[in-house]
């Protein structure tokens, strides 16, 4: 019988793919071990007996996690629940383990040499899987037991892990029910994946389209002569794809890893209508030839040269200066996705919406001759492409957007193959993949030829969802809303443009207070959005700036600090949900709640400095209170460590790159949660505030502060006079860490006195007014507003 719960694994393999794995298994909580082979080619000085020689190779590659970037773990403490070893001296260790991963090179031989190691080792409840892209099962699991085969499982990860939010679940014939079950529930629930089932076809689902899609791009692009450039601008945002586009995809992934690939398609698909477009341009296989395998290498599609970035050139191989093609159509796909793709494939008539045209309609095409094939639905190979290449829409959606009949017509009078079943399709009638009947999403399914629901997790609320659910709309204006999210829990829903903080925004918060005080068990905040906040409306507060309307920003900042207070202490539980960028006042919302519920993707700082400014909403007492609040009062604590701390966080503009490092900033408390799945944040926020409201919540004691007062200040100032000595920091950066420290500080207080939290805010607001009239202040906000990043002077 195969294990229901997974608290221990072991990954084999340590490469990219491998480390990657263990990597995210270690942010999710997972102890893992970490095993390779043995070096085969020892130097004179090493020692084959030692431990160390033996497992260098893992022990490498776990060190180069905390180097990577984008860093596929959430905090380099998470490296300490990875163990190495090797896969001849720590066999025993499968012994332990509740799930095997193996991500040993792409070799049939090699595959099965590991699972004999495997299964003369594992106990008798383990999942097994591999992370495979292409290789059967039926040639892995050739001479396996019956007890293995039931509790084997393919479990393809994307690259980099982390951050990539497919994983395809491929069973072989004998899988046992119940091990699907599993790996579902931990790679849905505890790893944040997003589940799409495949069949043991080659490249299975993403990679099968992907690879097809961009091989197709590459063999037209000389049809509609077209650069590498000209092919990135179109292929990305445009056409709902990422910024990465194609070429610099292929860069990113690796050329030779992309090859590898497109080659194994090549090779296995003989009975691919479309098998010659696998075959590697050879301009590709040059480049590989040449060791130009992309960004890992240094140079590929594309490299940084002295000038800046340099695209190469298909006709000479030769690298030039990178140009910046304009396109009329591309440069009227405005609007959501869908708007955008319809915009250049249905309305576009120049050069790259005849190119968008022809690679859309062959790669829709081919993807529905694909049905039953690779998968047995239209929502898993949409789910494929979304989640494991970063498009907007998937290949049905995209269907969906430029009008069912219409593509349909199109790929018709161009002989573009179209499979039988969307000619049956066509003639029942059906206009779309995919419709809704109130809050039931439906798509067409295939075998049925009929609409059937899309499954979906209790746990995956959104405001968007409960809309349609038809939940009541309590309060609202322009800027935000509350929301009835059933079971006596409200929910505040911010929707400005990046939900950034104004007037109208901080006004719900006082009224979604005043309501939930008085008739619910407790709120959330949170949104559907990718980003919980941006910060403060910058545009609103650098006009009143300018024009010298001080009231406006004053009592707009004063309502702002006021409302956050009012959530730290009402009497009914407030719990922040936030994901994604949360700076400046989105930070203060955050730690201005009672707990918080973040996606374990947040990236979240006090970044107000970048501006000229400090934080106004409460975030320098927010992050005091979070930092040493529970010695705040305490004689027996020195407090300058604690604000030295709460100072580099502020006056550097530190922002957490996931919320386990919030967490180490701060940002976060001990007790605070992490959700790893964003779907299902909502959710287990509403369910923290029914927790603390049924075990009889109170708002917590206000905080008070021993603090250092001038000679706090002017020892901070010492550091910021070195500082500006040597060069890292300007006069005005110096002028702007004197005030944050004089509030952190305490103002004219002394250790022997307690400063409250009013005398802070107070204190907080006047530091923030007085630099909104700095004139290099206003020009950081300028800046800022026009070219969104920050200007030092």
């Amino acid at each position: 019988m195969a294990t229901k719960r997974i608290r221990k694994a072991a990954v084999i393999g340590s490469g990219v793919m491998g480390s990657g794995i263990a990597a995210h298994l270690a942010n999710a909580g997972i102890e893992v071990y970490l095993l390779d082979i043995v070096p085969f080619n020892p130097g004179e000085k090493d020692d084959v007996n030692d431990p160390a020689f033996r497992n260098s190779i893992a022990t490498r590659n776990k060190a180069l996690l905390a180097k990577t970037k984008p860093s596929p773990i959430y905090s380099k403490r998470d490296l300490d629940r990875i163990t190495v070893g090797n896969m001849d001296d720590n066999l025993d260790w499968f012994a332990e383990v509740d799930w095997i991963v193996e991500a040993v090179p792409e070799t049939m031989a090699i595959k099965k040499a590991t699972f004999d190691k495997v299964e003369a080792h594992v106990n008798d409840h383990a999942i097994i899987s591999s992370n495979t892209s292409g290789l059967s099962i039926e040639g892995m699991l050739e001479g396996r037991s019956e007890s293995f085969k039931k509790r084997f499982i393919v479990t393809h990860f994307f690259n980099p892990v982390r951050y990539m939010k497919l994983l395809e679940l491929v069973e072989g014939p004998d899988t046992a029910p119940e091990v699907v079950d599993a790996m579902v529930e931990f790679g849905s629930d505890v790893l944040g994946k997003g589940i799409v089932f495949g069949k043991d076809t080659t490249n299975f689902i993403a990679n099968r389209i992907g690879v097809h899609g961009m091989m197709t791009i590459m063999h037209l692009m000389k049809k509609y002569e077209m650069s590498i450039e000209g092919v990135d601008t179109v292929f990305g945002k445009a056409m709902g794809r990422p910024k990465s586009a194609v070429f610099r995809t292929a860069d990113m992934v690796g050329l030779d890893t992309f090859v590898h690939v497109a080659k194994n398609c090549y090779d296995t698909l003989t009975e691919d209508e479309e098998r010659e477009i696998f075959q590697v341009p050879d301009f590709m296989g040059t480049l590989v030839e040449k060791g130009l395998t992309g960004q890992k290498a240094g140079g590929g599609f594309y490299k940084k040269g002295k000038g800046g970035i340099q695209t190469l050139d298909l006709n000479t191989l030769a690298y030039r200066d990178r140009e910046k093609p304009e396109f009329a159509s591309i440069g009227k796909a405005k609007g959501a996705p869908a708007q955008r793709i319809k915009k250049v494939v249905v309305d576009g008539d120049d050069k790259a919406a005849e190119f968008a045209r022809e690679v859309t309609l062959r790669s829709l095409a081919y993807t529905a001759r694909r049905m039953g094939e690779i998968a047995d639905d239209v929502v898993n190979i949409d789910r494929g492409m979304r989640w494991g290449f970063n498009w907007d829409l998937g290949p049905f959606e995209t269907w969906d957007a430029l009008g069912l009949q219409w593509a349909y017509d199109q790929m018709k009078a161009h002989d573009i193959e179209v499979p039988a079943w969307i000619d049956e399709m066509i003639a029942s009638g059906a206009e779309s993949f995919y419709k809704q009947d109130g809050a039931t999403d439906l798509y067409y399914d295939v075998a049925s030829k009929s609409y059937k629901a899309i499954e979906r997790s209790e746990k995956a609320i959104s405001v968007g969802l409960l809309k349609r659910q038809g939940a009541t709309k309590i309060l609202g204006n322009s800027s935000a809303s509350l929301h009835d999210m059933g079971d006596g829990v409200a929910l505040l829903e911010f929707h400005t443009k990046m939900n950034a903080i104004d007037p109208e925004l901080i006004e719900m918060m006082h009224q979604a207070i005043d309501e939930v005080e008085a008739n619910w068990e407790g709120l959330v905040i949170g949104n559907d959005a990718t980003n919980f906040s941006a910060g403060a409306n910058l545009v609103l507060v650098y006009m009143n700036a300018q024009s010298g309307q001080w009231e406006p920003i004053e009592s707009m900042v004063k309502s702002f600090q006021d409302a956050n207070q009012r959530m730290r202490y009402s009497w009914k539980p407030v719990v922040s949900a936030p994901k994604g960028l949360t700076l400046g006042g989105g930070a203060e919302v955050t730690m201005g709640a009672n707990a918080i519920q973040a996606a374990g993707e947040l990236y979240m700082g006090l970044v107000e400095v970048g501006v000229g400014l400090i934080p106004g909403g409460g975030g320098n007492l927010q992050l005091m209170r979070n930092v040493f609040g529970p010695h705040s009062d305490n004689k027996e604590f020195d407090p300058f460590p604690f604000l030295r701390k709460v100072f580099m966080a502020i006056g550097m503009g530190e922002v957490a790159t996931s919320a386990e490092a919030a967490r180490e900033y701060g940002f976060l408390n001990a007790s605070d949660g992490v959700t790893i799945n964003a779907e299902n944040l909502l959710f287990d926020a509403k369910q923290r505030v029914l927790g603390m409201a049924r075990a009889g919540f109170k708002p917590p004691r206000p905080s008070k502060f021993r603090l250092l007062g001038p000679d706090g200040a002017a020892t901070i100032d010492m550091l910021l006079y070195s500082m500006q000595e040597n060069g890292v920091i300007s006069a005005h950066d110096r002028l702007i860490g004197r005030k944050l420290a004089n509030v952190l500080c305490g103002g004219e207080t002394n250790p022997a006195t307690l400063v409250d939290e009013q005398t802070l805010l107070d204190l907080e607001r006047e530091a923030f007014m007085s630099l909104c009239g700095e004139e290099k202040s206003q020009a950081r906000m300028q800046y800022m507003v026009l070219n969104n990043k920050p200007l030092r002077n």
